[in-house]
């Protein structure tokens, strides 16, 4: 094996672990927006069902 500065390796290790930080927080913020469209859709289809609601209330 060819001996290196130590430095070269804390760099390369940095990249590596600068590369699977990247990917981790890239899951977690595709998990939040996943979550938060799936609350603002549940939002919505309860407005649309109180909505419906209302007019066949207002029909009969």
């Amino acid at each position: 094996m060819v001996t290196l500065p130590i430095w070269i390796y804390l760099v390369v290790a940095g990249i590596f672990f600068s590369g699977f930080m990247a990917i981790r927080s890239a899951q977690q913020e595709k998990h939040i927006d996943e979550s938060f469209i799936e609350k603002e859709g549940q939002i919505f289809i309860d407005r649309m069902n109180v909505e419906k609601e209302r007019r066949e209330g207002n029909s009969i």
